[in-house]
């Protein structure tokens, strides 16, 4: 049986690069991101503790990389048995991507939809596919709620992709492109678990890493988070990047047939929001993101 293959984007820092080292034990790994010296680093890393890796060069970003770079690990004709979508951004400053979009919207949400989307008519049957998302979109959410958040603010497609969101959301700025972003995640999960049953996915909140890589923290900020997240475990919904790793891992290599279902932190299935657990609702957030990424020539 030849040695499976395991997909994940983002695997350069915080929980995607715990990750990465996890899934290295599994099979071989493909790196895929936009920088691509610190892919190979990651890569030198996994091989010399035995692993097998390779690296695809791609920023979730810009739609027309992502797509290439789903089409290059296609190429690759690896046996894939997982697809990580783990990358992804919340940034506090506006910022456009190569398309004219919202930076989060498009890097949580347009770009691995697009990437996920090139890449189902290459994979076998029972093939994984895990996206990493987050409770900030359900406006009941207390610890979120506490955090700023207030949930998912999604109008359509287009709006989201120019920072447009429903009224009474967050006063913190980037907080409701985020909480929607991630909304589309468990969107793409619920829709195209039923659109294609026979392959699996599923949503994975990883829990509180204060000092993970995705906000903007200055990095002697972002020291002083790592060092303190370890204590911070005692506490609900907080984690460490490689305790959120192996409940990645173990979902991301699970063989049995769930699909379209949501873990917490611990492995466990959780509830999303009401809206996005809504069958219209998640169909429709998905059939416009389609609209819209149609418009960027393949």
């Amino acid at each position: 049986m030849p040695t499976p293959a395991w997909v994940i984007t983002g695997p350069t820092s915080g929980f995607g690069h715990a990750t990465a080292l996890e899934l290295a034990k599994h099979g071989t790994v493909v790196l895929v991101g936009r920088n691509a010296n610190k892919l190979t680093a990651v890569k030198t890393e996994i091989e010399k503790s035995g692993g097998a890796a390779t690296t695809v060069v791609g920023d979730l970003s810009d739609i027309a990389s992502a797509r290439h770079a789903a089409a290059e690990v296609a190429a690759l004709d690896l046996p894939l048995r997982g697809v990580l979508n783990n990358a992804g951004v919340m940034l506090s400053t506006p910022a456009t991507s190569p398309q004219g979009w919202e930076v989060s919207f498009a890097t949580n949400h347009l770009g691995p939809l697009a990437f996920t989307e090139t890449l189902i008519p290459t994979l076998a049957d029972g093939t994984n596919v895990v996206f990493i998302t987050s409770a900030a979109e359900d406006p009941e959410r207390i610890p979120a709620v506490r955090a700023g958040f207030r949930g998912g603010r999604y109008i359509d497609a287009e709006a989201a992709a120019h920072g447009k969101y429903t009224p009474g959301g967050s006063s913190r700025a980037g907080m409701d492109a985020y909480a929607t972003s991630k909304q589309g995640n468990l969107a793409a999960v619920f829709s195209l678990a039923r659109q294609y049953p026979a392959l699996r996915f599923r949503a994975i909140e990883p829990g509180v890493n204060p000092g993970s890589n995705l906000g903007e923290l200055a990095a002697p900020l972002r020291l002083l988070a790592r060092a303190l997240t370890p204590a911070l475990t005692v506490f609900p919904h907080f984690t460490t990047s490689k305790r959120a790793a192996r409940v990645i891992t173990t979902i991301l290599t699970d063989t049995s047939a769930a699909t379209g279902l949501y873990y917490d932190e611990n492995g466990n299935t959780m509830k999303a929001s009401k809206q996005v657990s809504d069958l219209d609702f998640s169909n429709r957030f998905i059939s416009e993101s389609r609209d819209l990424l149609a418009t960027v020539p393949s």
